[in-house]
C-alpha cells in the first residue's frame, strides 16, 4: 500500500527531515581524527531530543543506537562504538531518523575526516551528484525506475558500481513505506510516482565491485572487496511540478566549511 500525504503531513514530514539535517550538521561539525563513533552518536541522540523529537533509529528492529554510522567500506547500519576512533583520512556515511508528531524524518550524508584521497573525494562527489540525478526523475507521471536508472547511469558513467541488496524506500508514519526505491533500473519501470507520495532516495555507491558482505553483528554491511563505500540520503515530496526536497543538505555544508 502506497500512501499519499496531504500538504499538512508533508509539512509534519519536512519537520522532521529539517531537524534531521540541523542534526547531521551538528554531527558534522565535530567530525575529526580522534573522535569515536559513539561520541558523535550521543551528541546526535541529545540533540535530537533537545528538538523535542526522538531518535528514529533506536531501537527500531532492535538498533542499539541513535545513528547508523559507517566508515570507509562499511555501506551502511554501523554501530557506533567507543572503539572505533576516526582517523585522518577516512570518510563516514551518517544515516539519521527522527520520529516527531508521529512522522519520521530520513536522511544521510558522508563526511570526510581531514584530508581524504582525491579518489575517494571523487567518489562522494560522484554519488552527491547521482543523488541529485535521481531526485530531478521524483515527480509525477514519472516512475521509480526513471529515479532508479539516473543514479546508476550516473554512478556507472563514473566507473563506480551501485549495491543492489539495499534500497531507498518511502517515508510517512513509518519509516519504511513502499515503494521500494532501488537505485539501479530501467526507465520507465516500477510504480507510478504521484503527488503526494513521500520517498527516500539514498544511492549507496562503491568505488569498486557492486557485492556486500553483511557483518556478524547483524547490522553492518561493507563492501567485500573492501573498498570505500559513499551515501547519501534525501527525503523527497513528489509534486505536480517537481521534486519537493525535505531534507537540507545546505545548513551540513555550511556547518562543515564555517
Amino acid at each position: 500500500m502506497i500512501y499519499l500525504k496531504t500538504a499538512e503531513e508533508i509539512e509534519l514530514l519536512r519537520e522532521n527531515n529539517l531537524l534531521v539535517s540541523a542534526t547531521l550538521a551538528e554531527v558534522g561539525r565535530h567530525v575529526r581524527p580522534g573522535v569515536s563513533t559513539l561520541e558523535l552518536d550521543k551528541l546526535a541522540e541529545e540533540f535530537i531530543r533537545s528538538h523535542g523529537a526522538e531518535p528514529g533509529f533506536l531501537g527500531y528492529g532492535g538498533f542499539p543506537n541513535t545513528l547508523c554510522m559507517s566508515v570507509n567500506e562499511e555501506v551502511v547500519h554501523g554501530i557506533p562504538s567507543a572503539k572505533r576512533i576516526l582517523k585522518e583520512g577516512d570518510v563516514l556515511s551518517v544515516d539519521c531518523g527522527t520520529l516527531m508528531k508521529g512522522f519520521y524524518g530520513d536522511s544521510a550524508y558522508t563526511f570526510a575526516v581531514g584530508e581524504i584521497a582525491p579518489e575517494v573525494a571523487d567518489l562522494l562527489r560522484v554519488t552527491k551528484e547521482a543523488l541529485y540525478k535521481g531526485v530531478a526523475q521524483a515527480k509525477a507521471g514519472n516512475r521509480v525506475g526513471d529515479v532508479a536508472s539516473a543514479v546508476q547511469e550516473h554512478a556507472e558513467r563514473h566507473g563506480y558500481s551501485v549495491v543492489r541488496e539495499l534500497v531507498g524506500h518511502g517515508l510517512g508514519r513509518k519509516m519504511h513505506e513502499e515503494p521500494e526505491v532501488p537505485n539501479y533500473g530501467a526507465r520507465g519501470r516500477g510504480p507510478l510516482l504521484k503527488e503526494g507520495m513521500v520517498i527516500c532516495i539514498e544511492p549507496m555507491i562503491n568505488m569498486g565491485a557492486r557485492y556486500v558482505v553483511f557483518e556478524r553483528d547483524g547490522w553492518t554491511v561493507r563492501t567485500r572487496d573492501r573498498k570505500p563505500s559513499a551515501h547519501f540520503e534525501f527525503a523527497v515530496a513528489v509534486g505536480k511540478e517537481g521534486p519537493d526536497v525535505l531534507t537540507d543538505f545546505g545548513v551540513i555544508e555550511q556547518a562543515i566549511n564555517s
